[in-house]
This record gives C-alpha cells, sequence and structure tokens, in this order.
C-alpha cells in the first residue's frame, strides 16, 4: 500500500508513543471525528502495520516481514532520501556489501552513477539494478532463493560473503528497539547482517523510522557494533543511545549529526 500523509503521521505518532495509541489521541490530533480516522486504522490494520485494539492501535508482534511488495512503496520517499545520501558517501573504485532489503535496493540505484565499484550482494534487485552500470563488478551469492523476499539465504550464501573484505558494509534490519538493538526475522538474515559487519571497515546501518519500535524475534546486535547510521529522521528515544554509543548519524530528511 502507499500510505496517505495522515497514515504516516499516525505510525509515527504510534512509535513516538511507545506503541499505544488511542483513537480519541489520533482523532484529537487531526481534528477529525473518530469514524474518519477509522478507514485510516483499518487500512493500516489490513497492511500488518498496526494492530486493532479496543479503542486505539497498537505496534504489532511480528514473527514475520511484511510482502516484498508492500515494502517496496511504505516510506519510498524516505528510502530513496537514505540512498543518496549513502550514495554521496561513498567514493569511486570503493568495494562494499549490500544486504537485502528495499532500502538497499534504492542504494543499488543511488549507485549506478559511480564508477568502479566492487559490490558484493545476497539481493537480487540490488544486482540487477547494478547491471545498468557496466563499470561496476557485482558479485551475486548462491544460496536458497526466498521468493517473497527476492534474495539469496542460508549457508552457502552466508559462506560466499565471508570470502570477500571490503571498504563499506550496508545492511538494515527487521527492526530496531528504543535500547538500540539490531532486530531480524530469522537466524539467516542475522547470519547475513552478521558476515557483513565482520567483514567491513566501515558499517553503515540503514532504516528508515517505520523499523523504530517494530518487533523481530532475532537480536542481530546493537548499534554499538555500528559505524554510521542512516535515517529519515531519529526518534527523540533513540538520541540518547546514539550518543552513548559515539555513532554517526545522518538524518536524511533533517539534520546530520556526529
Amino acid at each position: 500500500m502507499q500510505l496517505s500523509e495522515r497514515q504516516s503521521i499516525i505510525l509515527q505518532r504510534l512509535r513516538d508513543e511507545g506503541g499505544t495509541l488511542s483513537s480519541a489521541v489520533i482523532s484529537d490530533l487531526f481534528d477529525v471525528s473518530i469514524q474518519t480516522i477509522r478507514k485510516d486504522l483499518n487500512a493500516l490494520s489490513d497492511a500488518g502495520l498496526v494492530k486493532r485494539v479496543h479503542g486505539g492501535i497498537t505496534l504489532p508482534v511480528q514473527t514475520h516481514n511484511l510482502s516484498f511488495h508492500n515494502r517496496q512503496v511504505i516510506n519510498l520517499q524516505a528510502k530513496r532520501a537514505i540512498a543518496a545520501r549513502v550514495a554521496a558517501a561513498i567514493p569511486e573504485g570503493a568495494s562494499l556489501f549490500l544486504g537485502i532489503g528495499t532500502t538497499l535496493q534504492q542504494i543499488a540505484q543511488a549507485l549506478t552513477q559511480h564508477s568502479h565499484l566492487t559490490v558484493i550482494t545476497n539481493n537480487l534487485n540490488a544486482a540487477m539494478t547494478l547491471c545498468q552500470n557496466p563499470s561496476i563488478d557485482t558479485y551475486l551469492c548462491g544460496g536458497k532463493l526466498r521468493p517473497s523476499d527476492q534474495d539469496l539465504m542460508g549457508e552457502d550464501a552466508t559462506r560466499f560473503l565471508r570470502r570477500f573484505h571490503v571498504n563499506f558494509g550496508i545492511f538494515g534490519v527487521g527492526g530496531l528497539g528504543e535500547d538500540g538493538t539490531l532486530l531480524d526475522f530469522s537466524p539467516e538474515e542475522s547470519h547475513i547482517s552478521t558476515a557483513i559487519m565482520d567483514n567491513s571497515e566501515q558499517r553503515i546501518l540503514v532504516a528508515d523510522r517505520s523499523k523504530y519500535l517494530r518487533s523481530a524475534p532475532i537480536k542481530t546486535g546493537v548499534l554499538d557494533d555500528v559505524d554510521s547510521f542512516y535515517t529519515d529522521s531519529l526518534p527523540s528515544a533513540l538520541q540518547t543511545t546514539c550518543a552513548a554509543a559515539g555513532l554517526h548519524v545522518v538524518e536524511c530528511l533533517g539534520r546530520m549529526s556526529a
């Protein structure tokens, strides 16, 4: 689904409020009736982005990711802004990993303007996008194909990534806890991200605001494991955590801080 501006604001407010929001607060926020808001809440619930409860909504407890198609259009403007800023930080001739996810697909598109890159990925869409530029050397790992996520996973994929040592490791997460915990939906996803972090000189986390307080069952790491964090905007609850970790934060629809 393509989120409306009001639906995007509802999701941001839900995360700002710690994962629970009443229908009355939402209707007051937009100065409209609860009946008017109900259609937005039903649409967000149908997409799996919120859970309807008596009197309002909560963040859903998730053990699997949203469909790739849904993720392609959710927060697309934010993902493109993140991609542009990440690509601008990558020098010509660099080597890098690109992990899984729709934000990484946007980064691959932004990197097609570069030359003489070496890119290693398990992301099918990223690999196909990079084919637009013949000066970019792209290595695509083998492994088990996940049709729903359009990537390659498993021991073969992880082993392949560990054969390389690169300048930049760029990866996303399934969810981001308030304390800075990096979360994924499967052990296979976690293994891919760990391989990227272990074999990169600079580790770059990319996550739009929708990942904040989003539940996922596997702990991959913490913000201390990352060198740079690119996001559309930094939730206030994470600012102290990022500062304590000495993390370089780039807010791609806001300010930049270190």
